[in-house]
């Protein structure tokens, strides 16, 4: 094991949680708790907070700050903690870093700046620039469809070999490209982005792996327990929770990623409002699910033992 893997100890599901806003869109902070506490019962082994489904690019840098210390303070040391500090500048991913590290956060998730659509070597100098003065742990995002960037191979070798990227967070669609980051720089430095279907099982039981950063953690414990089966050899078991979650994937999501009838975000907090935790509602431009598309929420929760 590299210097740089035994840094941390990130393993296992660790869901990419929402942020809980009030009808007038302000934060709501007793659901964020509430919501917080039933995550931490359901066993999961980490969490990120304030990233792509957490609605970072709707939240001021004071609002971000808040979050971080809330969370912070109700959950540091009970379990993992990144912090998502994805901007379009690595002074304000770093501003972001220094909250995160005043809240005991144990870790940073930056994806490449959106939008501008950087090429490889000023997504390397971005990188290189955080990981010169942050207080945490990096985890670098590829994250193809907020970005407009599938960071190749190469490029992500390139960032690995930064001294404070300990973890890479693979989300390309590509499967030939995640398979080529898990086995050239899986013994660096931690590659998260299993899948946890039959594919995905294969290659967690033939060679190992650190994990999944999922979405929202809808299903709750079935998430978490995908990998304690694993862990324990109960392969049967394993897979009956991933198929749940592949059934969610291949319900509520493109191939690419993207809400079939709403945001990542809206689907998720229907998701989780109808397992009766306080997941709040949507930022404008994002717009709550419809009731038509609660319904088929609904269906597939029950479909999978969730909900009544």
């Amino acid at each position: 094991m590299s210097d740089k893997r035994a840094r941390v100890g990130w393993r296992g599901y660790l869901p990419a949680i929402v942020t809980p806003f009030a009808a007038d869109g302000a934060l709501d902070l007793p659901g964020l708790g509430a919501m917080l506490e039933w995550l931490h019962g359901e066993g999961m082994h980490g969490l990120v907070v304030a990233g792509t489904t957490g609605e970072w690019t709707s939240l001021s840098a004071d609002e971000r700050a808040t979050l971080f210390r809330a969370a912070g303070s109700q959950m540091s040391g009970k379990l993992p903690l990144l912090a998502g500090c994805s901007s379009f500048t690595a002074s304000e991913s770093l501003q972001f870093a220094g909250h995160a590290a005043e809240s005991g956060f144990d870790g940073i998730l930056v994806t490449p700046p959106p939008y501008l659509r950087p090429n490889e070597d000023e997504i390397f100098g971005f990188y290189a620039d955080i990981s010169k003065a942050t207080p945490l742990p990096i985890c670098v995002y590829n994250w193809p469809p907020g970005t407009g960037i599938d960071m190749s191979v190469e490029l992500l070798e390139r960032l690995a070999g930064l001294d404070n990227v300990v973890a890479i967070k693979q989300s390309t669609s590509n499967l030939r490209r995640f398979l080529q980051t898990f086995f050239q720089l899986g013994d660096q430095v931690l590659v998260f982005g299993h899948s946890m279907d039959e594919h995905g099982l294969t290659i967690l039981q033939a060679h190992g792996g650190d994990g999944t950063m999922g979405a929202g953690g809808a299903l709750g414990r079935i998430h978490a327990d995908f990998y304690n089966h694993l862990w324990r050899g109960e392969i049967a078991a394993a897979r009956e929770c991933g198929r749940k979650d592949r059934v969610l994937l291949d319900e509520w999501y493109t191939q690419d990623l993207v809400g079939r009838f709403g945001s990542g975000p809206a689907v998720l907090k229907a998701a989780l409002k109808l397992r009766g935790v306080p997941a709040g509602f949507v930022r404008p431009p994002l717009r709550d699910v419809s009731p038509d598309a609660t319904a088929v929420i609904r269906h597939t929760l029950i479909s999978l033992g969730v909900a009544a």
